[in-house]
């Protein structure tokens, strides 16, 4: 079961929210920690202070004889320690009311003032802090030192320290807890306008193509993705509207000479024709049923050609040989038309021999059928940085902008009235688009002052590692 973004999103900062807190309780805890050892060691040289001050002035043995409270009255804690002897005899005085066992710790020999570092630290059973701090000095009326052992089991502030740990802890929970709720309801809130954008997507079919998802209110980061899903629809409604009108034109193109083919046959069935007749009556089927043999061929290339994954044998050819051959193919069409043709430049083309050469031929075929009498065909070739570019000129009529954008689309004629439909099927161009598109180049039709010049440009050959 895949879990939400929300969901995710909640657990994610509950994890976070919970090392967050959990890292600065932890601070806190140590600090809380080092404090108290502080203070309590500090408590402890002040008490060891207190009593070698006491010693030092006083006769030992009269006290303690005198005063035998006096040094369990000094600790004031049952956790604490303190035990006087003299090295290597049994203790004066052993103050222990929870019976800690005495640390088998070496004195320290110093009469100077007592430091935090002179406390020596460790563990009693239970894992309990234990402190200890044991000094050598001499004393009134006695020429030996008296060793001072004071210690304090921190018994009372492992419980506050540990009492404080378990709130961290519940501390840290509760509030990961209360963040992945406002999380979860944020997460929630701010995707509102990913669901509202899935809504929009959604409610977009074929009958409306042409809607656009409304980025008026959407935040900002999704800006780049509405106007990808915007830009997309725009291609599904042109592809739409262009398989449409492809649709259309075909059947256009087909219901032509299948209906004259229907009414020439008719009418020769409705009674006997002598031989010629039907010589000539074949003659025009024969030129009807070339004509929707070569509609459909050039639909079969369109329908390879836009397949992504056909290769195509592209090789080196030198552009004079490819030139001169155009030039001879319609030459004689061209001296019907009173027309001339001329070539310009020279090079190497990095292409596929047969589809460069029908790409060719299908802007000569333009050319010489548009071109004006009397005029120039120019077939030129000029090498840039990126490439080749071959163009085919001629003079003639101008197209109008409007049908410059569109003369490469399927059976798109400038004329609508599709005079001369019956001899051109408006895939000549189209097909130009496709060849330039496997070889991964660019087209271009400009028309202006009467010369029309279409330009196709290959890429050079990509240089072998």
């Amino acid at each position: 079961m895949r879990s939400s973004l929300a969901a995710r999103l909640a657990l994610l900062f509950a994890c976070l929210s919970f090392a967050a807190l959990a890292a600065v309780g932890a601070v806190l805890y140590n600090s809380l920690a080092r404090h108290l050892a502080d203070r309590d060691d500090a408590a402890l040289v002040a008490r060891v202070e207190q009593i070698r001050t006491l010693l030092q002035e006083t006769d030992l043995i009269s006290l303690i004889h005198q005063k035998p409270q006096l040094f369990a009255n000094m600790l004031g804690n049952r956790e604490a320690l303190l035990v006087l002897r003299f090295a290597g005899q049994a203790p004066l005085i052993e103050v222990n009311p929870s019976r800690t066992p005495v640390p088998a710790v070496a004195p320290m020999r110093t009469s100077a003032p007592l430091a935090l570092t002179d406390v020596q630290h460790a563990q009693e059973r239970g894992g309990i802090p234990f402190s200890v701090l044991a000094i050598s000095t001499a004393i009134s009326g006695s020429r030996q030192d008296l060793e001072i052992i004071a210690g304090r089991l921190m018994t009372e502030r492992s419980r506050v320290l540990r009492a404080y740990r378990n709130e961290i802890l519940l501390v840290a929970s509760c509030g990961a807890l209360l963040l992945a709720g406002l999380a979860w309801w944020g997460a929630r809130r701010g995707l509102r306008p990913l669901r509202a954008l899935a809504h929009q997507t959604a409610a977009i079919g074929v009958r409306n193509l042409s809607t656009r998802i409304d980025a008026q209110n959407a935040p900002r980061e999704l800006a780049p993705l509405i106007e990808g899903f915007n830009g997309m629809l725009d291609r599904l409604d042109r592809s739409f509207t262009q398989l449409s009108q492809v649709s259309a034109d075909m059947a256009h193109d087909l219901r032509t000479p299948i209906g004259n083919l229907l009414g020439q046959t008719e009418v020769a069935l409705g009674q006997k024709r002598d031989v010629a007749y039907y010589e000539k009556l074949l003659g025009s089927n024969f030129e009807e049923l070339q004509r929707l043999s070569k509609m459909t061929d050039n639909m079969l290339f369109l329908a390879r050609a836009e397949n992504a994954d056909n290769a195509i044998a592209r090789k080196r050819l030198p552009l004079a040989d490819e030139l001169e051959r155009m030039v001879d193919y319609f030459e004689g069409v061209a001296e019907e038309r009173e027309v001339r043709i001329a070539l310009h430049g020279d090079g190497i083309v990095w292409a596929d021999q047969t589809l460069l050469r029908r790409a060719l031929g299908n802007l000569m075929a333009n050319a010489v059928r548009y071109a004006e009498p009397g005029s120039i065909i120019v077939l030129s070739a000029v090498a840039h940085a990126s490439g080749i570019d071959l163009s085919v000129e001629n003079r003639g009529p101008t197209i109008p902008p409007q049908h410059l954008a569109r003369i490469f689309d399927r059976f798109y004629r400038a004329d609508p009235a599709r005079a001369d439909s019956a001899a051109f099927s408006g895939l000549g161009l189209s097909i130009v688009r496709s060849i330039m598109t496997l070889h991964q180049g660019r087209w271009q039709a400009t028309s202006q002052d009467g010369v029309t010049r279409f330009t196709l440009r290959f890429p050079h050959e990509p240089a072998r590692p």
